[in-house]
């Protein structure tokens, strides 16, 4: 595999018309680093994914890879390449010809393309199905040979479009676990697009949370979760309530919110009670109808369990509470 190089967004913006789908945003991605475009449906994190690519225009700013300004370049001149959220097989090839078909395209003789397919199907562990036809696979298997044909053509870059979004939930977790071994293994930088707060920090060095085109905050997924700057990304990170304070906007983790017996600063009553595991997710809701998740400890819990609708107010730690913009 080639050395890994950096990607840099400069002022990328790509207008449809009067709507702006992606804002102007700044970014800087190190090499070989793992990166998660996170954000809710109709941010912009898909389209900023293709322009990197180069299946979308831009319509100002540049992409520029490594020391290359690859803005006006075509796909397969960019030293990128892209896993497709459906995996877009060949149907009627089989799993070797399907890793090998993008050399097959360059002119690469049967026997090289083949051998280097045979390596990277051994490399995600579908080596003993080489001859099947995709139909013949799992949803699982079907990414893995996915991920080996996008790998093949050594790419500096490694472009996933939620990735795992068609998988059940089990072959989910399994599946980002390869995804980040992968990438460590191979060392090159990977931009993974998704939706799912869970999934970014499980895999992300870089988590860059997105909001109506812009770059609402960037960062590990450590300093992204446990200090978010607006209400935004405190709610869309979740794990977080949200308060209006005398002193401002806050939000205080929900493993740190208590819950205690009767009225008191803040009352509440509780609302539903979900037993999961470690913690019991208690919901309260106050006065104005404002909903807030307590995590209590299921020892903590079992001591003195709480009923729906009883009475309670809700309090934290001063060190707890994280002031918003």
């Amino acid at each position: 595999m080639p050395h890994p190089a950096a990607l840099e967004l400069a002022d990328l913006t790509r207008r449809y018309g009067p709507v702006v789908a992606v804002d102007g945003i700044d970014l800087k991605i190190p090499a070989g680093t793992y990166c998660c475009l996170l954000g809710p449906s109709g941010c912009g994190k898909t389209t900023t994914l293709r322009m990197i690519a180069g299946h979308e225009a831009v319509s100002e700013g540049d992409v520029l890879l490594g020391e290359a300004n690859v803005t006006d370049l075509p796909p397969a001149r960019r030293g990128t390449a892209m896993m497709f959220q459906s995996y877009a097989l060949f149907p009627h090839l089989s799993v070797l010809d399907n890793v090998a078909f993008a050399l097959k395209m360059r002119g690469v003789d049967k026997k090289t393309r083949h051998d280097k397919a045979r390596a990277l199907l051994d490399l995600v562990a579908m080596s003993p199905y080489a001859a099947r036809l995709p139909s013949q696979l799992s949803g699982g298997q079907q990414q893995r040979v996915a991920l080996a044909r996008a790998l093949i053509t050594e790419p500096q870059i490694l472009l996933l479009d939620e990735p795992l979004s068609a998988l059940d939930p089990f072959l989910r977790v399994k599946m980002r676990a390869e995804l980040k071994r992968l990438q460590r293994e191979l060392g090159i930088t990977f931009i993974h697009v998704t939706h799912g707060q869970e999934e970014a920090m499980a895999l992300a060095d870089l988590v860059v949370l997105m909001n109506g085109g812009r770059i609402e905050q960037q960062g590990s997924p450590r300093d992204v979760f446990n200090a978010p700057r607006t209400e935004f990304v405190a709610r869309f990170m979740g794990g977080h309530n949200v308060f209006e304070t005398a002193a401002g906007k806050i939000a205080v983790r929900s493993d740190l919110t208590r819950l205690t017996r009767g009225d008191g600063p803040r009352p509440a009553f509780v609302r539903t009670i979900e037993y999961q595991g470690p913690h019991v997710h208690v919901v309260v809701a106050t006065a104005d109808e404002a909903e807030h998740l307590a995590m209590i400890p299921e020892a903590v819990f079992d001591r003195d369990p709480f009923e729906p609708g009883a009475v309670v107010s809700i309090a934290w730690d001063a060190e707890a509470a994280h002031a918003l913009a």
